[in-house]
């Protein structure tokens, strides 16, 4: 049995100076202007044998208040609750059920995790989190099979209406140690029946540590969503990301990302206006890490889009820049057998 512990304190000054504390309304970490907060603190309980296995997380903080918005009640304090259960001998095949983390996606919500601070643009606009069931299958060291069955995109409760459930699958492949090959998928709605618009989803990426003190992950999304219920007419929208980071001294490291996420037509994004979000963004962290369960981090990104959409004070603009900071701190204990 497995014990951890996590909390995320952070400020964030966003020099658009945005009425009131929040912010940005498609980053969902962080997201509080001039306000000392706890992003994401949480205890997790994990059980793993050989036959079975479950993991218990209970949450509070900005995250889980403003990305479980749609969630009713207590659902909104769990950030994971699941079961697993191996179906053969050599225990590379299992079965889990329940509320588990995405299979899209490189970046968690737990920030000490992550190579930056802040989650980038895909990150923050994919699912962090499923409900439903999954199957797993390792054959071996190198290869990961998985296949998901779901209550819809980022949903724990389905959406009022929807009878059609959603669908995963994902390839992991490491062809050594230092390469890490992902493609997940996503096939569903995020509708109910009467206004059901279908969509596909493919998340790749490639995670590479090209040195004891480098590592990089190179990224892309991209989905499509049908216009209205039954339409041959697709809206598109995608993200590339890049991320490397760097190991200065032991304590220290620092990481650079480059990203860009256009979707047009708004369905991921909602923007005002009928403007379009054509979005770059650059980021560059410095983290020192006392402990390896202590990170001290400093950040600052930059956002431009095409059109005005950034709010500032009374006025839209085409900039945006926050630098945020957090003190994050994570444990574990394992209690064997």
């Amino acid at each position: 049995m497995k014990i951890t512990g996590f909390a995320d304190v952070f400020y964030t000054y966003d020099f658009n100076k945005p009425k009131g504390t929040e912010r940005l309304p498609f980053v969902f970490n962080h997201n509080r202007h001039h306000e000392i907060n706890i992003n994401l603190a949480l205890v997790k309980f994990g059980l793993n044998h050989a036959k079975y296995r479950g993991n218990f997380a209970f949450q509070t903080g900005t995250y889980s208040v403003d990305n479980y918005v749609a969630e009713p009640g207590f659902l909104k304090y769990i950030f994971e609750a699941n079961l697993g259960i191996s179906l053969n001998k050599k225990n590379n095949l299992w079965i889990d059920a329940g509320i588990f983390p995405s299979h899209l996606g490189f970046e968690s919500a737990i920030s000490i995790d992550n190579m930056t601070l802040t989650r980038s643009l895909a990150a923050e606009n994919s699912p962090y989190f499923l409900s439903g069931a999954k199957i797993t299958f390792t054959p071996n060291k190198k290869w990961e099979f998985v296949g998901v069955l779901t209550n819809g995109w980022q949903r724990i409760k389905a959406v009022e209406g929807n009878s059609f459930p959603s669908f995963g699958t994902q390839i992991i492949y490491r062809p050594q140690k230092a390469v890490t090959l992902n493609w997940s998928t996503f096939i569903g709605t995020d509708d109910p029946d009467n206004q059901r618009r279908m969509r596909y989803f493919h998340n790749i990426f490639a995670e590479l540590n090209i040195h004891k003190n480098l590592k990089l992950i190179a990224g892309f999304d991209i989905g499509i969503q049908q216009r209205i219920k039954d339409s041959k007419e697709y809206y598109t929208w995608f993200c590339p990301t890049f991320i490397a980071q760097y190991k200065i001294h032991k304590n220290w490291s620092t990481a650079f990302r480059a990203e860009y996420y256009q979707d047009t037509k708004a369905v991921i994004i909602p923007v005002e206006n009928n403007k379009e979000f054509r979005t770059l963004g650059l980021s560059w962290n410095l983290d020192y890490n006392p402990h390896a369960n202590i990170s001290c981090r400093v950040e600052g990104r930059w956002l431009n889009n095409k059109d005005a959409t950034f709010l500032s004070q009374d006025k839209y603009k085409h900039d945006n820049f926050v630098i945020a900071s957090s003190i994050a701190l994570k444990f574990e204990k394992i209690f064997n057998k």
